[in-house]
């Protein structure tokens, strides 16, 4: 019980979309806890942002919940995020057992991967699982699933199959279907093609005119000469 954070809330009375807003203004974040029984064995509470903010940035999946004099073993049901500010606006808890193995889900946290050969030969490493659905005693449901991503080849696919659970939990993901990770070639971007740009030559009048091709004079070389020639006539 010691190494688990505890959460201090106070029961809510407050109902309605009115109160709700009120209470979140106050810096308060409402919330509910369910009993063994669910729906009906369950009781609202308000909790400070900023604690409720610390006890979850801990990790541990299971929490000590002092409410109405009495301390419950819980885990984090759901919880609701502002769109915008990405803050908790809403928290559902469930207490549990400790003797009963319960089911949830835990994150994925990939480390090793800048060791990785596929890494290291210019491969780029796609996470596609960030959660896994688990079974164990809350006690031994683990903060995260650890995953070693440091033996990864260049194109390597990694299954769940390929993941060794911690003590005391087991996947409930099908083990050959899930893909934890895979690391891909990136994609070659094709640089456009050099256009060679004309010169185009301009005349007096500011109209474009087309350059000679090799061997030919221009008209205005043409009348030149024949000027020449009709001096050396006279």
């Amino acid at each position: 019980m010691a190494d688990r954070p505890t959460l201090e809330v106070d029961e809510r009375t407050e109902r309605g979309t009115r109160a709700t807003r009120r209470l979140r203004r106050s810096g308060l974040v409402p919330g509910v806890v369910y009993g063994g029984r669910g729906q009906e064995d369950a009781t609202s509470f308000k909790v400070d942002a900023r604690v409720l903010r610390h006890v979850l940035v801990d990790g541990s999946a299971l929490i000590d919940l002092k409410v109405d004099g009495k301390t419950l073993p819980v885990i984090v049901k759901d919880r609701q995020l502002d769109p915008v500010r990405d803050e908790i606006i809403h928290i559902d808890l469930l207490e549990v057992r400790l003797d009963e193995k319960i089911q949830t889900q835990v994150g994925v946290q990939i480390e090793g991967v800048e060791e990785a050969p596929g890494i290291k030969e210019g491969g780029v490493l796609e996470q596609v699982s960030h959660q896994l659905n688990v079974e164990a005693l809350p006690t031994d449901i683990p903060e995260a699933i650890v995953i070693d991503a440091s033996g990864m080849e260049i194109a390597a696919t990694m299954h769940l199959s390929e993941v060794t659970a911690p003590a005391g939990v087991e996947f409930l993901d099908d083990l050959d279907e899930t893909i934890i990770a895979t690391v891909v070639v990136p994609t070659e971007v094709e640089e456009p093609e050099e256009i060679e740009e004309e010169t185009v030559l301009v005349g007096e009048d500011g109209e474009p005119i087309e350059a000679p091709e090799e061997g030919e004079e221009t008209a205005e070389g043409e009348g030149e000469s024949a000027a020449e020639e009709a001096e050396e006539s006279e």
